[in-house]
């Protein structure tokens, strides 16, 4: 089930990524960013309506994936 994140209080919504961010593990890319940085850029996605929060009824998890590849599974 798609979460609306307008539906969440901004400190929930940040730590719903912050916890995505920090179970995503080390990014090894050009430029390594500081958690700040994932987390705003991650919240941007999510903003954007690039990503959604996404509640799994079954594993009582909730989660942040790319919104296209969400709904075409």
């Amino acid at each position: 089930m798609i979460i609306p994140w307008q539906s969440l209080e901004d400190e929930t919504l940040k730590n719903i990524a912050e916890s995505f961010v920090l179970r995503e593990g080390t990014d090894y890319g050009f430029e390594e960013l500081s958690l700040e940085q994932k987390v705003n850029n991650l919240l941007s996605l999510i903003r954007s309506g690039s990503a959604v929060i996404v509640w799994s009824e079954l594993h009582e998890t909730i989660d942040i994936k790319d919104k296209n590849s969400f709904l075409t599974r």
